[in-house]
């Protein structure tokens, strides 16, 4: 195991009625306790281009999204910070900032190779003091009650298998008055712009995939598990089930992503 970073602390939790269920792994019917795997060999394959990608896909206003998503956010110097599925870096780089040298940003991803590639991102950049690195499911987080200021989730809860148990977590984990935001992809409110978007995810993207990642079949199912993800309305509502008070949602870019919000009280 390398400095900075440790293994969650039990990731095999006794099996949930849930995953004993089926649920969607992109327009594909699985069962749940297969999501994981599946979702891991994705987000393998594409981690060495992920930001590329990122950039191709969104034509760049994924950054735009991001600063917002961070600028925007309740925390201070000296805060301590949880940015889950933090891939590789950019929010955790964005936290930084906020928090100065006498915050601590967490940066937690299930997956390993998104891990690796978010500390080497991070040390190229002369970040390490303050960062620590945890592989952990977000369904089962391997820290105490109320240990964080802020909770942050960027375009990571739609591959979540048990969304519920996630927002349960990140809830249980922040302190009283801490803030939890979800920076997601959701649904588009502009009717003609609809079937735009629709070509670019279906058409474009799994192309993107092939000639710069050489992996069409992750970003079919990327766009996929974006149209499985639920509306903003569903997702607030999970949020106010999962115990957060004054929870709402913004729509960025007609709604292609949304930032949603809540508070623990």
């Amino acid at each position: 195991m390398r400095p900075g970073r440790r293994e969650c602390d039990n990731p095999a939790m006794s099996e949930s009625p849930y995953e004993r269920g089926t649920t969607h792994f992109g327009f594909r019917d699985v069962a749940a306790k297969d999501k994981q795997k599946l979702v891991g060999e994705v987000f393998t394959s594409v981690a060495g281009k992920y930001d590329l990608m990122n950039d191709l896909m969104s034509l760049g206003i994924h950054r735009v999204w991001k600063r917002y998503f961070v600028g925007t956010c309740q925390v201070k110097r000296g805060d301590r910070v949880l940015d889950l599925a933090g891939g590789t870096g950019d929010i955790a780089a964005l936290l930084k900032d906020r928090v100065g040298d006498a915050g601590q940003i967490v940066l937690g991803d299930i997956n390993a190779g998104m891990l690796s590639v978010g500390r080497d991102r991070m040390t190229d950049r002369g970040l390490v003091q303050g960062l620590e690195y945890v592989q952990c499911n977000a369904e089962a987080l391997p820290f105490p009650d109320a240990s964080f200021d802020l909770v942050t989730i960027a375009f990571g809860l739609r591959n979540v298998t048990d969304k519920d148990a996630a927002l349960r977590e990140m809830h249980r984990v922040l302190k009283v008055g801490g803030q939890a935001r979800v920076l997601e992809f959701s649904e588009v409110t502009v009717d003609w712009f609809k079937p735009v978007y629709d070509f670019h995810s279906f058409k474009v993207l799994p192309k993107l995939g092939q000639l710069f990642a050489q992996d069409a079949g992750s970003y079919q199912f990327l766009a996929e598990s974006i149209r499985k993800h639920p509306a903003q309305a569903e997702l607030q509502g999970m949020m106010d089930a999962a115990g957060f008070a004054r929870t709402g949602f913004r729509n960025l870019s007609a709604g292609i992503v949304a930032i949603h919000t809540g508070y623990k009280v």
